[in-house]
């Protein structure tokens, strides 16, 4: 099946925390939070302006994004947990250089 969000919406697949903390110590799944950072799986057309016309997401298909702790709507689509948000639940984008960098 596959979904097309309408509008100025998206649908957004979780991108999992780490299980582990940097000094090593494991996280059991009771106690995670969910993660506020996402990658985008589809996106809608666009919202319209006031004069009618069609304005473009700034957010394509495979961004990384941070958005909100209670963005969204959860929905489960073939079996996987994704949400439905607008694009202005989104607070950024991840720039890939940018964590390459900090990798480093």
């Amino acid at each position: 099946m596959t979904f097309r969000p309408l509008h100025d919406r998206i649908l957004v697949r979780r991108i999992e925390a780490e299980e582990k903390t940097a000094g090593g110590i494991i996280i059991p799944d009771t106690a995670k939070e969910k993660p506020q950072e996402g990658e985008v799986i589809a996106v809608g057309s666009g919202a319209r302006d006031e004069a009618g016309k069609l304005v473009e997401l700034d957010v394509k298909v495979g961004d990384r994004i941070l958005f909100g702790k209670w963005s969204g709507t959860e929905i489960k689509l073939n079996g996987e947990d994704l949400l439905i948000m607008k694009e202005s639940d989104v607070m950024g984008v991840i720039d890939a250089t940018a964590a390459l960098k900090k990798a480093a």
